[in-house]
């Protein structure tokens, strides 16, 4: 296990109601099963909030705070307002996040680690990623893709994206150690 700016990066890319969430949220799970700590990073392209108005946390950043710490003996959370600064880089939050083996990114599509990027016949009416991306690796889609330079998976062969995602960051199942 490393510090996760050191721990391996991997994205899961593609347009809007491409499936993004759901392949990382099944990534997270393939690749946890088999030991491995795994970390997430989401962008998210809108304002968000995870925060609500009337809690103790949201009322000390309505109040000015810059960072809040939520801390239970369950979980705990830091939120940091920027305040009018900007977007902290890729880099910058992989810095920030705790030790781990592995870290898959949703989004960031335009950064240049390796990614995976998803296709649904249903919402492809952008550009191709993988046309003008060099750090697209894979593609995985719900139907044939007729170009062959890059793998390309069924969007539901979990356990093979896993095994390539696994593959192409230098980690070995976990299984493999027990050999």
């Amino acid at each position: 296990m490393t510090s996760a700016g050191k721990a391996p990066v991997f994205g899961i890319a593609g347009w809007k109601n491409s499936g993004k969430t759901t392949l990382t949220e099944r990534l997270v799970a393939a690749i946890s099963s088999r030991g491995y700590r795994v970390a997430t990073v989401k962008h998210a392209h809108h304002a968000f909030d995870i925060d609500q108005p009337g809690t103790d946390s949201h009322r000390h950043r309505a109040a000015g705070a810059v960072e809040v710490a939520l801390v239970s003996s369950r979980r705990w959370a830091l939120m940091h307002e920027l305040r009018g600064a900007q977007e902290p880089t890729l880099d910058e939050i992989l810095a920030r996040l705790s030790p781990c083996d592995i870290v898959l990114v949703e989004g960031y599509k335009r950064a240049p680690h390796p990614k995976i990027e998803l296709r649904r016949r249903a919402t492809l009416k952008e550009e191709r990623l993988a046309d003008s991306d060099p750090g697209v690796v894979a593609i995985a889609s719900d139907e044939p893709v007729a170009e062959a330079r890059l793998p390309v998976f069924d969007l539901d062969d979990v356990e093979g994206i896993a095994d390539f995602v696994l593959a192409t960051c230098g980690l070995r199942k976990a299984a493999d150690d027990l050999v």
